[in-house]
Parts: structure tokens; C-alpha cells; sequence
């Protein structure tokens, strides 16, 4: 079978990727090692078990629906763990994130459609009502554009395409006349002043009230803006002009897009990060398929089904060939630099990618979607969830995991297009794992650290909106669903928007001549969506064999570089210089830096830098490998200051009524037990006498056999061990002093010692927030017997205990909810380590913050030499297998301004235009390690 489209089956040579970006070939080994591939399939799952897979999906959502309506409503979001909603302003700020929320009950709204999805039609019409009577638009609140028109506006027109189907087919919905529709259009109108730039590049935020630029408006200051925020409008906005007639918005969405399509960088044709909406200058020069970018690519595709505008499929198909030529390295997709594509920006992929396959399967480009899907639910196998960020060699990078549901819609098309019943199986391990790990009484929490299992108090519109909605219909037979799914087509946010809209009001003129493809060769291109009946007609065993492969591509495949290191040990030449074998006192290594363009300087303190100039390097080649040695060098720098930190650790609340559900991040001690050496410690809490535990303890009775839970202040973390020890404690947990103290505001730290010789501890010390140890109080207080379980990360709950507390009905779910409604609050995270509004993905992030130093590293005296023996983050080029089973609790690979063991020298300026290339060079390399979300 021909693969479709633009994708390495269109006749274009794959040019040789840099040497310095052998990291990407993490997977390469087995796929070009595999000597046989399986021939047996998944067997059909039974009609009985689908329709009981979709009923739990159907009782999860009312889980969570439920509670949302039940203590959150009308807030816009509920926060699962204390079981509230989550109210702008009332919580403290959580950064960009906050910026989705804008006081016009968001959840509700992003729900709309599910309901109908989930065949819930009186329930949908009852939302309705609640939207028309209590939701207000404006609000005196600054949001996201890009957030408020995927999940609002895209909701309030997803509920009106559904209203006005149910209404036509006479049961439901009689009384409506648009009421959505107009709320819809109000909403336009209200974001269209974020158009007023030069460019017709959107503002990134808008006061609902004010508008722009006013001073009670307290934005429109901004001069960033992410491609994907200025380039996912088309859709939601095209609809309302289709639907109302009103063509204003659509030319809006439509200038917006054109304006991306002239700045693309030409020779590669891939697009930036972030863009100066006035200038157009790129501020972010890397390309990738994830964050900032995902959603653009989408909707090119989409606004062409849904429009019928050649124009838009020849922009997608452009970017896509250069997608498949540079970013996409099987089963990997990896940033790159627009000016030198050759480059890689990072070594490491973000969860926002996981829609990609899903888009692949729409272009018609099938084995690469399965190529990557399979390769994100190696990771999900792993780590239970799929990590906000992890590295080529698949560690957690960002451990954090808000419930996004980008992988079950790729699993849902992938189904679609291959009627594989893998993917079925795919489906059920993602249903088992949220009821498992993200499941609580008040809802679903989203996952503060996969590696621990720890929650956080969020649960995002976009979990109803989206992963409920996919689950459902990968189980659904056709007759499941009232209405043809077929008809419509999914936004970025999974509403529905029909088809038929594409012959409605056709004001704007379908062929854009402001662009020119010259440049584009036809005969390379599919000019129509694939049938996705016909696919695989004669090949049932077509996907198996491409998942094969695959299959240990996580646990046990041996990392190793390809290019040109490989070509290297063929011919005979020496491989580049690994940062993992450098001395800084041998002779021949200082000549092959020098050659690479790295030169050495011995400071006072008797730290060794290095700065790399690749002007100054023999070649193009060598100065390619001393960009890769430099990113090397300060990835095992980092690596080496990390391995001095200790994980985080975990406590687990197991009596009833929680049974393991609530599990809060603790930092640890640099004394005491070691939990991640020796068994979890379990027992009962008690407060100990004196509660600051600085001296006797006069209860000793009620502390003995127990973990004692002690004040932090007025002496050392150490003293307090040893009373507590003393009184027959088996553990111990210090609780913040600081009133009103929380991992949202604050970060965790370790708990050193006292100087001294602590050997004598024996037992386990861990640390948690005011708001956290709050939690084990107020248990306490109402449940008087409250077990806990201290260990190095959550642990499977009993399951006999899990037996007790599952639903036997949908009544009976929401009567246990109610009865389980539990006071309890954030979980937290550990000093170093970035704090939410740092590392946490929006849905799709607005920016990603550019790098601003230059490219050299230091190294102690002690890391001058590396240690052969030592497990190294960098490829293994002998053929030895890394074994990675042990990197689960490893800290998050992101550097840190403040690491010690980096300094930064100064660029060479560049002087003609070799020069400036390099320059760009640099900067690419220096995004690698300086990003942050």
C-alpha cells in the first residue's frame, strides 16, 4: 500500500540529518533491527464488552459532570480534591493557565455537546437552559483568545449545531430559536478588537468587558503571540459567519492565516513558536508539531474539509512534506530550527504532539500515525500517563500529567481508520488508568507527578469536552449515537461542527490569490480526504506489522545514534568525542575541541568552561559535532547536580474513606530511612506533645507504633526526628508552620540535617505545606483513625477496598460521591523543580520563552573526568543496552537558571553572512536547554 500525500512516500529525497542529533534515533534500533515481525492480531472484542466499556465511560462522565454541576457550578472549573469550584481570583494564580477562565461557567459550556455524544439529551437540554439564564459574557475579566474561542465560543456553536439536529428530528429541543447562536455571536463580537494590529495577528488576550488598549481593559501591551494562538480561530470563526450570515469573521480568521502562510521561513517552509504580532519578526525560531504550534497545522487541514478551500490543503500539504522531512524522525517527532532544519531544537517531545497521528490519519499518512501512537503508549505503559514532557530515551522531562486527552482522540481515529481491535484494547487501558490513578470522590484530579502519583486540584474543561467524547465513540457502534457522527467534524476542542456548512453563505471567495505556490509540484499531493472503508482491504495484519517493532521501543531497545557515527565505525574513522569520555587533561581530547571550535579556560576556582565558537571550528562538520558535544556537556553537567537531590516522596491516605485515592507530593529528608531503598512505612497518625516535637515528648503513649505528625520551627528537622524516635514513632511528618502555606505558591524543599552525625535516625522524615498537612488534620478531626502510607511513590490501592467503594449503578455512583465528599486540598511538589505555572501545558500554550544565553558550559573540578562506569543520559554507541527501568523516580531533565554548574560566555558577532548562519546555529542550541513553558 502507497502511503498518501506529502509524506515520505511522495518521491522527495530525506536529506542526512546532523551528527549532533544521533539522540533522535533513540527508537531507530528497533526498527531496522527487527528480523520478524508477529503475525497474530488482536482478537475482536465482543459486542458485550464494548457496550460495558462504554457504560463505565458513560458512569465516569457523570462522575465527573456530576460533581461539577453538584459543587463547582457555576464556577468555571471544579477543583476535585477540596471539591469546589475553581473561581478567577478567589485561588491563587496559576499564571497563563488562569487565562481560560472568564467567569461564564466554562465547564458547562465545554460539556455541551458531550451530552448529546453520550446520548444524555435531557440533560442537554437542561444545560442549555442553565447557559441561556446564568451565563454572562461580560465579565470585567482579561482571557485567552485562543481559550475562549476553542472552548466557548466552539462550545456555544457546538451546542447550537447539535440543538438545532435535535430539534429537527422533533423530540428534544422544540422550544429553541437560536439562543446559542446568538450568545455565540455576541461573543465574536467581543474578541474582534483583538484583530486591531498591522498584521491582523490577534492580541494573545482580551479584557470580555473592555476590550483593548483601554486602561480598565489592563491588557493589549503584548507584542507575542504562539503560531497556534493566532492560527486555530478559522474554524470556530468561519462557522459563526456561515451560521449568521455576518462574513467579518471568517476575513478575520482568514487574514490571520494568511499573514502566518507569508511569514513561513521559505527554504524550509516551517513556522516558528512565537511571532511579533506587529512586526511578524519570529521570536521563537524552533518548529515542532507540539506546543504553540499543534492546532495551526489542524486546522489548514480541517478549515479544507469544512470550507472547500483548495488553498487551505495546499498550505497543509507544504507544511507536511517539511514536517515529514525534518521534524519527523520515526517514531519520534522532534523540534527543530526553521532556518536550519538540519538542527535539532530539543531532545525532548511534549504531550501536546499525541493529536498528530490522529491528523496523520485524516491526511491519509497511516503507517507513520501508528509509528508514533505506539510509541506514546510505550511511554503511557510506563508511567501510567503520558508525561507532560519526556526526553528521546523516554524519561519524564515534565512529570506533570493534567488529564489530556490528545492520545485517546488519535486512538479514536486510528481505530477508525484501521478497525484494528488493538486499539480497543488501547482505549481500555486508558479507562482502567484514570479510574485507577486520577479517579477521586469529587471528580477526577489531574496528575501533579506520574512518577508518584500525586494529584493536583484541577480538572480542566477540556476532560469533559474531549476525552469522555472520543472514549465514548472508540466503543460505539453506529446505532450507539442518535445522530451520524460522519456529518460533522471535530475542532481542536472536539466540537462538533456539520459539514453542510461548507455550501452555506459562501461570501468569501474560496481561491486566496494574495499567496503564490509556485513553488509546490501538484503530482505530489492527494486532493481529497481518504476513505478510511478502504484502507486496508487486503491487509488485516498492515498495522501489527508496523506496531511490531515497536513494541520494546521504552524498556529494553538499545539507544544508539545512527548517522554519521555509525558511517564512522564502517569506514574506520574515529567517532566525535562524547561529552561522557572528555578529560580535561588529555592532550588529544583538548585538540579535538579545538578542532570542533570549543576552546577551554581554567578559572580560579578551579572550575574548567567551556565556550564554543563555531566560527572558529576546522569545518562545518566539526563545528556541528562541537554544537553536539556542548549540548551533551551541560546535559551531563545538570545531570550530575541532580543526581546530589532527592526524589519526591509520597503520602498516601488508605483508611475509609479515602483507600489510597488522595496521595500528596512530600519532600523528603537527608536523613533518616531512605523509603526509595527500603519498604514503605504504613501506620496510623497521631500529633505529638509538644506539637513542635522540640523536646520529651509527654505523650509518648499515643505516638508509639504510629507516625507522628509535628510542627515545623523553634528547632533542627533532626532534634524533632530524634524525640519522636525516642517516644516509639515509626515515622514522621513535619507540617509547615506557615499558615496558609501551599505547593501553589511555594516551593518544596529537603529537609536537611543538623550538621551532626545523623546515623542514629532510623526512622522516616517527610514535609508537607500548611494547605497539604491540613488535610491530615482535618481527617483527623472528622475520622479520628487516619492511616497513611509513606513510600517513594503511590501505591495500587487495595483491591478489596477498591471493590467496596465501586459503583454498582449510576445511582449508586452519586450516592457514594455525596457520601465521600472529602475536605482536602492541592497536592504538592519539590523545591527545584518548576512550579505549575513553569512547566504545566496549557491545552495549547501561548509561547514558549526564548533563550537568552550563550552557548558554553562549566564543569566542577570533579566533573572534569567522567566516570565510564556511570549510567549516562547520551546514546550508547557500542551497542549496549541503557537499561531505563531505573530511571522512574529520576527529577525532570529541565535546567534551571540558577544551576551553578552553567555559566555563559559571550557570542562571537557574527560579520558577513556565513557568520549569521552560525549564529542561528547558537541560538538553536541554546533553546534546547533554556526553554520554558
Amino acid at each position: 500500500m502507497s502511503e498518501a500525500g506529502g509524506g515520505r512516500g511522495s518521491g522527495s529525497p530525506v536529506p542526512q540529518r546532523a551528527p549532533w542529533s544521533l539522540v533522535a534515533a533513540t527508537a531507530a534500533l528497533c526498527l531496522v533491527s527487527a528480523t520478524s515481525v508477529g503475525t497474530a492480531v488482536a482478537a475482536p472484542m465482543s459486542r458485550e464488552e464494548k457496550q460495558k466499556l462504554g457504560n463505565q465511560v458513560l458512569e465516569m462522565f457523570d462522575h465527573a459532570y456530576g460533581n461539577y454541576m453538584e459543587h463547582a457550578y457555576p464556577a468555571d472549573e471544579l477543583m476535585p480534591l477540596t471539591c469546589r469550584g475553581r473561581v478567577r481570583g478567589q485561588e491563587p494564580s496559576r499564571g497563563d493557565v488562569d487565562d481560560a477562565l472568564g467567569k461564564f461557567s466554562l465547564t458547562l459550556i465545554d460539556s455541551l455537546d458531550t451530552l448529546v455524544v453520550l446520548n444524555k439529551t435531557k440533560e442537554f437540554e437542561e444545560a442549555v437552559r442553565k447557559v441561556l439564564r446564568d451565563v454572562n459574557l461580560d465579565n470585567d475579566v482579561v482571557v485567552s483568545v485562543f481559550e475562549t474561542n476553542i472552548r466557548v465560543l466552539g462550545g456555544l456553536l457546538g451546542g447550537h449545531s447539535l440543538a438545532i439536529m435535535l430539534k429537527e428530528k422533533g423530540e428534544y429541543m422544540q422550544w429553541y430559536n437560536d439562543e446559542l447562536l446568538q450568545m455565540a455571536k455576541q461573543l465574536g463580537y467581543k474578541l474582534l478588537p483583538a484583530f486591531n494590529t498591522t498584521s491582523g495577528l490577534p492580541y494573545p488576550r482580551i479584557n470580555l468587558k473592555f476590550g483593548i488598549r483601554k486602561p480598565e481593559a489592563r491588557t493589549g501591551t503584548e507584542t507575542d503571540t504562539c503560531t497556534a494562538c493566532a492560527g486555530t480561530l478559522i474554524l470556530e470563526f468561519a462557522a459563526l459567519s456561515r451560521f449568521t450570515g455576518a462574513t467579518i469573521f471568517e476575513e478575520y480568521a482568514r487574514k490571520a492565516l494568511d499573514f502566518l502562510w507569508e511569514k513561513r521561513q521559505r527554504s524550509s517552509n516551517l513556522v516558528g513558536v512565537t511571532i511579533n504580532i506587529h512586526t511578524g519578526d519570529w521570536v521563537r525560531k524552533d518548529s515542532g508539531v507540539g506546543a504553540g504550534i499543534d492546532s495551526y497545522y489542524e486546522y489548514l487541514l480541517k478549515a479544507y474539509v469544512l470550507l472547500g478551500d483548495d488553498s487551505f490543503l495546499e498550505r497543509f500539504n507544504t507544511h507536511y512534506d517539511a514536517i515529514m522531512r525534518y521534524i519527523s524522525q520515526p517514531p519520534l517527532l522532534l523540534d527543530v530550527h526553521i532556518h536550519k532544519p538540519m538542527l535539532n531544537a530539543r531532545t525532548w517531545m511534549d504531550a501536546l504532539l499525541a493529536f498528530f497521528p490522529g491528523l496523520q490519519v485524516l491526511k491519509g499518512d497511516i503507517r507513520p500515525a501508528i509509528e508514533t501512537h505506539e510509541m506514546l503508549y510505550q511511554v503511557i505503559k510506563k508511567h501510567n500517563f503520558l508525561p507532560e514532557a519526556f526526553t528521546t530515551d523516554f524519561r519524564v522531562h515534565w512529570a506533570q500529567h493534567p488529564l489530556r486527552p490528545e492520545f485517546a482522540e488519535s486512538t479514536y481515529f486510528l481505530y477508525k481508520a484501521t478497525g484494528d481491535p488493538y486499539y480497543l484494547e488501547v482505549g481500555k487501558t486508558l479507562i482502567e488508568n484514570l479510574n485507577k490513578y486520577a479517579r477521586v470522590p469529587c471528580g477526577f484530579a489531574a496528575m501533579k507527578d506520574v512518577r508518584t502519583g500525586s494529584h493536583e486540584d484541577r480538572m480542566d474543561s477540556f476532560f469533559l469536552a474531549e476525552m469522555f467524547k472520543y472514549l465514548y465513540l472508540l466503543f460505539a457502534d453506529k446505532e450507539d449515537i442518535i445522530f451520524d457522527i460522519e456529518d460533522y467534524i471535530f475542532t481542536t476542542e472536539a466540537h462538533l461542527l456539520p459539514l453542510w456548512l461548507s455550501t452555506t453563505n459562501q461570501s468569501i471567495s474560496k481561491k486566496n490569490t494574495t499567496s503564490e505556490y509556485t513553488e509546490l509540484d501538484d503530482s505530489n499531493f492527494d486532493w481529497t480526504c481518504p476513505n478510511t472503508q478502504i484502507l486496508f482491504p487486503n491487509d488485516p495484519l498492515y498495522a501489527q506489522s508496523i506496531r511490531e517493532p515497536l513494541k520494546n521501543v521504552v524498556d529494553k531497545s538499545c539507544p544508539r545514534g545512527i548517522s554519521r557515527v555509525e558511517e564512522s565505525f564502517r569506514s574506520g574513522a574515529k567517532p566525535p568525542l562524547r561529552a561522557r569520555d572528555f578529560m580535561a587533561t588529555n592532550p588529544e581530547h583538548l585538540e579535538i575541541l579545538k578542532k570542533m571550535g570549543v576552546s577551554l579556560i581554567h578559572l580560579k576556582d578551579g572550575r574548567v568552561q567551556l565556550v564554543q565558537h563555531a566560527i572558529q571550528a576546522a569545518s562545518s562538520i566539526d563545528a556541528e559535532d562541537g554544537l553536539r558535544f556542548m549540548q551533551e556537556m551541560i546535559e551531563l553537567s545538570s545531570q550530575q547536580q541532580k543526581e546530589q537531590q532527592l526524589p519526591p516522596r509520597a503520602v498516601q491516605i488508605v483508611s475509609h474513606p479515602f483507600f489510597g485515592r488522595v496521595v500528596l507530593t512530600a519532600g523528603p529528608a537527608q536523613f533518616g530511612l531512605d523509603l526509595s531503598k527500603h519498604k514503605e512505612t504504613r501506620g496510623f497518625v497521631a500529633s505529638s506533645k509538644p506539637y513542635n516535637g522540640c523536646s520529651e515528648l509527654t505523650n509518648p503513649e499515643a505516638v508509639m507504633g504510629k507516625i507522628a505528625l509535628i510542627q515545623r520551627g523553634q528547632c533542627m528537622f533532626a532534634e524533632k526526628a530524634r524525640n519522636i524516635q525516642n517516644a516509639g514513632a515509626i515515622g514522621g511528618i513535619v507540617i509547615d508552620d506557615n499558615e496558609g502555606s501551599s505547593s501553589d505558591t511555594a516551593p518544596l524543599f529537603q529537609m536537611a540535617g543538623d550538621g551532626k552525625d545523623t546515623d542514629d535516625i532510623k526512622i522516616p522524615m517527610l514535609f508537607l505545606f500548611s494547605k497539604e498537612g491540613s488535610i491530615i488534620l482535618d481527617a483527623i478531626r472528622e475520622y479520628e483513625e487516619v492511616e497513611v502510607l509513606l513510600s517513594d511513590k503511590a501505591k495500587d490501592r487495595d483491591p478489596e477496598m477498591e471493590n467496596e467503594e465501586q459503583p454498582s449503578s449510576e445511582n449508586d455512583s452519586q450516592n457514594q460521591s455525596a457520601e465521600q465528599i472529602i475536605s482536602i486540598s492541592q497536592a504538592v511538589d519539590l523545591v527545584d523543580q518548576e512550579s505549575p505555572e513553569e512547566s504545566s501545558l496549557n491545552s495549547h500554550p501561548e509561547s514558549l520563552s526564548p533563550a537568552d544565553s550563550d552557548n558554553a558550559a562549566s564543569l566542577s573540578p570533579s566533573e572534569q573526568t567522567s566516570n565510564p562506569t556511570e549510567d549516562r543520559e547520551t546514546t550508547s554507541l557500542d551497542g549496549e543496552c541503557t537499561d531505563l527501568d531505573n530511571q522512574l523516580q529520576e527529577q525532570s531533565e529541565t535546567e534551571e537558571d540558577s544551576n551553578p554548574n552553567v555559566s555563559w560566555g559571550k557570542k562571537v558577532q557574527p560579520i558577513d553572512s556565513i557568520l549569521a548562519d552560525w549564529n542561528e546555529d547558537i541560538e538553536a542550541f541554546e533553546m534546547m536547554e533554556k526553554d520554558e513553558l
